[in-house]
């Protein structure tokens, strides 16, 4: 699915004046409301803003009125002057007897809400009145439709502006906005639906995203030929384990093998004997393991547990100038905040690169604060992403995924369960098997990503979780959908 920031949108909207949009948008509103009030009983509240998401509403109560619903429509803009296009669509709605209210009514047994108070175009923090509102119809028991996108939600960057609707669905326009994906996006947008009013947005997209889907990682979905061994697979090596911090390293090593990699070398910066729930792991010291996979096309991943030390430095500047693909995490990523003349090394790679911070790491990386990150999660992953000359995920709720080409993504699997220690791991190992499969540094992370939620989801649907779900649990699953994608493939 495309995904369109603002200006885009605009532009889009510029290039087709004179269509019929707040109609077909109305009616695309009207459409899905009547599929939502299906098994309801009660009155659908249509709440309509001062703007053109305002008209959108008031043309969506007009097609709900003439198919026989009870609709009341609410404005706190209920006597303002309104754009052009959404006064027309108001005058319509008052000239087939439809009432406007002024208050929002004091009722609790709505069948649905529509939220029409803003759309796209909203610039700065919901306050006051309005804020009142949207505290009301937070509060209603019904469902929400949100039109375009959730009043309060910024569409480009998923942040809140002040408070937000919290909707339970909404229907967007033209194309879905990265917003509804990222950041609160998914705790307020509910499930996403796409009107796009007949306007091909794709031949207008450059510079814009889209969601992951299993089409950006198809070269990868090819079942292995039944002459192959475990050289042909590929090897991995994971490096990391500090004392104390066996474990994240274990997890990762555990990841590479079960998705693929033909052999994984743990590099353990506090060597231990042997992984006995994972014997099949060839524990070496971190230097024997860099160099088993730098002598035979291997890949690296680097960074679980890995801890900051002297030795832990000297262990990521060895795999920094080892000529295959990296994948870095977690203190990997803290020593090159630290050590900034890494950077220059790091993007003058020739192999593949990859980085998998989350928002903390990439603050450091970029010298910013935590929430200045998440403020802006596109603009920066692209920002590490060329700076790195790097294949870069920002990790969280819509995971960002950023190319050095400035092609950027959003990832729509996953859940609430990967908040836990060690999913990072996982994920870092996973990317490290594909790398070690002979896959680019795109196909890699854009598969690892997406499969990496999915596991989580599919834990979820079967019961496991999503809280008190462990790391160590999505290995499995994410197995079986990787061989399951390849079956349907």
């Amino acid at each position: 699915m495309l995904l369109l920031r603002t200006l885009a949108i605009r532009q889009l909207e510029a290039a087709h004046q004179g269509s019929p949009l707040m109609e077909r948008a109305g009616l695309a509103a009207a459409d899905l409301a009547g599929e939502l009030v299906l098994d309801r009983c009660g009155a659908i509240l249509v709440v309509a803003g001062g703007g053109n998401n305002g008209g959108d509403a008031y043309v969506c109560a007009r097609h709900l009125k003439a198919r026989g619903h009870s609709v009341m429509v609410a404005s706190p803009a209920a006597t303002q002057p309104l754009p052009p296009d959404a006064e027309a669509a108001r005058n319509d709605w008052l000239a087939m007897g439809g009432d406007i209210s002024a208050q929002l009514p004091d009722i609790k047994n709505y069948a649905l809400a529509i939220d029409g108070l803003f759309g796209i175009g909203l610039t700065r923090p919901i306050e006051g009145m309005y804020a009142d509102w949207i505290a009301r119809l937070n509060a209603l028991s019904c469902p929400i439709l949100a039109l375009d996108t959730p009043s309060g939600l910024n569409a480009d960057t998923g942040a809140i502006m002040g408070c937000c609707v919290r909707a339970t669905h909404t229907l967007t326009f033209i194309a879905a906005k990265p917003g509804l994906y990222t950041l609160e996006g998914r705790d307020h947008a509910g499930n996403v639906h796409c009107a796009t009013l007949d306007i091909d947005a794709s031949s207008d997209a450059t510079g814009e995203g889209r969601l992951i889907s299993s089409a950006d990682f198809e070269s990868a979905l090819q079942a292995r030929r039944h002459n192959s061994h475990k050289g042909s697979n590929g090897s991995a090596a994971i490096i990391g384990g500090a004392s104390g911090m066996a474990g994240a390293a274990l997890l990762a090593s555990r990841a590479a093998l079960h998705l693929g990699a033909g052999r994984v070398y743990v590099g353990m910066l506090d060597p231990i004997p042997v992984d006995i729930q994972q014997p099949e792991l060839m524990l070496r010291s971190v230097a024997d393991a860099i160099e088993q996979v730098s002598g035979s096309g291997g890949a690296i991943g680097i960074g679980p547990g890995l801890g900051q030390s002297d030795a832990a430095l000297a262990a990521l500047k060895l795999a920094i100038a080892a000529n295959v693909p990296l994948a870095m995490d977690a203190d990997a990523l803290n020593l090159i905040a630290a050590h900034p003349v890494l950077v220059k090394h790091i993007a003058r790679r020739t192999a593949p690169t990859v980085l998998t911070p989350h928002p903390a790491e990439a603050a450091r990386l970029l010298g910013i604060s935590t929430p200045d990150v998440q403020a802006q999660r596109i603009s920066n992953t692209l920002q590490l992403a060329k700076r790195f000359n790097a294949a870069v995920v920002l990790k969280g709720s819509g995971s960002v995924v950023a190319l050095p080409d400035g092609n950027w993504y959003i990832n729509a699997t996953g859940n609430p369960a990967l908040g836990t220690a060690g999913t990072g791991d996982v994920l870092l190992g996973v990317v490290t098997a594909f790398l070690a499969q002979q896959h680019d540094a795109a196909t890699s992370l854009l598969a690892a990503v997406h499969l990496h939620g999915a596991a989580a989801d599919a834990l979820v649907v079967s019961g496991i979780g999503p809280i008190g779900l462990t790391a160590g649990e999505l290995i499995m699953p994410a197995r079986t959908l990787w061989n399951s994608w390849i079956a349907a493939h």
